[in-house]
């Protein structure tokens, strides 16, 4: 964004530099016609657009123009003797010169040009009076030339010093943001983590006496076996990307099969498909892999809880700019019926709204509840 901004800035500094060279190279002209009728002849029209021309490239060389424009305009009053007008074009190289730091060229520049320019009529009648209005002029462009070139300097201190206080204040707010990831995992080590490893430990328990006592083992205490064994293993990736800030190896679609036992062991008839197009991608992004595989999870969860385990069909798509994430159950919800959005469907939008997406999560129009996707690969 930044470099597209300095080439545009750049373009508009070309346009407005050429624009300047043609004003000048104008009024020079418009000069010498009013002051010479009827005009001068070709070689002084030649000179005079030559020399101002060139200024347009005064940002780019400033050496070179302050060269060709003194020498034209030099040419321009040794072969046609004009009035004090012929000095702008000079007047506006000295000027740049000393913007760009280069005061010797300009004030060498300066000499030449008044030395030639009053060697040609030595004995016009206002000689002390154009002498002093010429030198008042070169004089001032060397000083605006310096002004400009101090401000210019002022201006880019200023500018870096706005981008370090912007550094300054982003490493903070990192920095906070790194305290603050710390002491949410912390407290989720403290209160989750043990809370956690006692359900697990309590289902194993009761799993090691009905095999001990030659009991069938409900399948309902193995699925909570499984899924807070599953829970702590999650609960452990979560405390590592907030202690590190990195997304662990894992995380994603290829974990879908691990996701869908699960959902089966706890009760859920799970059907899953999985197609692509002729153009669809290979790998997906990580952050689209990561979000598809959490709205299944979160999208089966809810069957579990809100659709007395309902036969559900999990289908996901691949297409060439984006994946379909569709997962429909046969629940009770009928269609309009309100949708109360807790903590899962929120995150949900979150995720998809982070990537670009969308996200419909509603009662179908056929019964139970659909949660539909896109997760655009381009953006991310």
């Amino acid at each position: 964004m930044g470099g597209e901004w300095k080439k545009a800035a750049g373009r508009r500094a070309v346009l407005l530099d050429t624009a300047l060279a043609a004003v000048t190279g104008v009024v020079v002209l418009l000069a010498a016609v009013a002051a010479d009728h009827p005009g001068p002849d070709p070689v002084d029209m030649s000179l005079i657009a030559a020399g101002c021309l060139t200024l347009a490239a005064h940002r780019r060389a400033p050496v070179a123009v302050l060269i060709v424009t003194t020498l034209c305009m030099l040419a321009y009053v040794l072969h046609g003797q004009p009035g004090s007008w012929a000095a702008f074009p000079v007047l506006a190289a000295v000027h740049a010169s000393a913007r760009s730091g280069r005061r010797a060229y300009g004030i060498a520049a300066s000499a030449v040009f008044l030395a030639v320019f009053f060697g040609v009529d030595p004995g016009a009648d206002d000689i002390v009076e154009r002498t002093v209005l010429l030198v008042g002029w070169f004089l001032s462009a060397g000083v605006t030339g310096l002004v400009d070139k101090n401000w210019q300097a002022y201006l880019r201190q200023t500018e870096e010093r706005a981008r370090e206080a912007e550094r300054t204040r982003e490493e903070g707010a990192l920095r906070r943001a790194g305290e603050e990831r710390l002491r949410i995992a912390r407290e989720l080590h403290d209160s989750l983590t043990h809370s956690i490893s006692i359900v697990r430990l309590q289902a194993g328990v009761a799993v090691h006496l009905a095999r001990k006592r030659g009991d069938e083992v409900p399948a309902a205490l193995l699925a909570i076996e499984e899924a807070s064994g599953e829970a702590m293993r999650e609960l452990r990736s979560t405390l590592e990307v907030l202690r590190t800030d990195v997304v662990p190896d894992g995380t994603g679609l290829d974990r879908l099969d691990e996701l869908v036992e699960r959902a089966r062991a706890a009760g859920i008839a799970v059907a899953v498909s999985v197609t692509r197009t002729g153009k669809a991608a290979g790998l997906l992004p990580p952050a689209v892999d990561r979000t598809a595989y959490r709205i299944v999870q979160e999208a089966l969860t809810n069957v579990a809880r809100h659709a007395d385990r309902a036969k559900t069909a999990v289908r996901l798509t691949h297409r060439a700019r984006h994946l379909l994430v569709e997962v429909e159950d046969e629940g009770p919800a009928a269609p309009g019926d309100p949708v109360a959005e807790g903590t899962g469907l929120t995150g949900m939008r979150e995720r998809v709204a982070a990537l670009g997406g969308t996200l419909h999560a509603a009662p179908g129009a056929g019964g139970g509840f659909t949660v539909r996707a896109e997760l655009p690969l381009e953006s991310v």
